[in-house]
């Protein structure tokens, strides 16, 4: 039965990509808002990611059970059909083919964008690696959860991206990549609306990530201190406010109307109304304008 404080409980949900940053947090706020969550990845204690970082599934499981929901993790490489069909199998069989929500948050593509360089001049093996690593696996992963949430005519699909609509972003291949997810939402929301199914893409703002906060030498503690090296890094928020963004969807009875939109954490905190975990409402799109960036 499900509660006020638990709006999720007794659905279960995958997040792929849930080792670290948005995945991460997705993962944890769906489990605080009640939801069993299989979180996968490719990094695991003692074998990491070709990443090397050290966030691992196991400590994603973890954090979900202690937010009040419970935690699975399972090693999966989504760019490996056989391994995404084993996971979708095992929740048929363990869940009685009960899917509720499945997070696209596979990316890894961080070693394979060659900023400032023509498409041309970059390498062309990086490029299309890029879309099988961020494209390809989404629409696998797809495949084999749409089929669970079509027999029960109900369930959400959500593909996190960067950035809202189609305009460039810096690097042909990364805009091919993004431009990519957000396309693939819009493309199965009418495909798969006649079975009752929801599919959207969201995008957080400028992510305060672990890598992101490794990369300019800071922690969450002193995070504003990067603002000496990127001034725009003070309009950043947490993984967690994409968290909450998806959770507030998954937990929104009307979020069909939504199927096939472009949606932002920042937008969906003006409608739901929820904050980051420092309280902050940080509205990147919003600053963006202002910037003209």
């Amino acid at each position: 039965m499900q509660s006020n404080n638990k709006p999720l409980e007794g659905k279960i949900a995958v997040v792929a990509g849930a080792t670290r940053g948005a995945g991460r947090a997705i993962a944890i706020k769906l489990g605080e808002a009640g939801a069993t969550v299989y979180v996968t990845g490719r990094s695991v204690r003692g074998n990491p990611s070709p990443l090397g970082r050290p966030e691992t599934i196991e400590e994603t499981a973890e954090k979900v059970t202690a937010a009040g929901g419970t935690g699975i993790h399972v090693r999966v490489d989504h760019t490996d059909e056989a391994q995404v069909k084993k996971l979708f199998d095992r929740i048929r069989e363990e869940r009685n083919g009960q899917l509720d929500i499945l997070v696209n948050d596979v990316w890894g593509g961080e070693k394979y964008v060659e900023w400032g360089k023509g498409f041309w001049e970059a390498s062309l093996d990086n490029g299309l690696f890029l879309q099988r690593q961020a494209v390809h696996s989404h629409m696998i992963t797809s495949y084999y959860a749409a089929p669970l949430m079509v027999e029960r005519k109900q369930g959400l699909i959500v593909e996190i991206t960067d950035g809202v609509g189609y305009h460039y972003r810096g690097n042909l291949y990364y805009s091919m990549a993004k431009i990519g997810v957000s396309h693939l939402a819009q493309a199965m929301a009418p495909e798969l609306k006649p079975y009752g199914v929801t599919a959207l893409s969201v995008t957080p703002g400028f992510l305060r990530s672990e890598e992101m906060l490794d990369y300019f030498g800071v922690t969450e503690a002193n995070w504003r201190d990067a603002a000496a090296k990127e001034i725009h890094f003070l309009q950043s928020e947490t993984p967690f406010f994409v968290g909450q963004a998806i959770a507030a969807l998954a937990s929104d009875p009307d979020v069909m109307q939504k199927s096939g939109q472009l949606l932002s954490s920042w937008g969906l905190s003006d409608e739901y109304g929820f904050s980051d975990v420092d309280g902050r409402q940080p509205h990147w799109g919003r600053y963006a304008e202002e910037k003209g960036l």
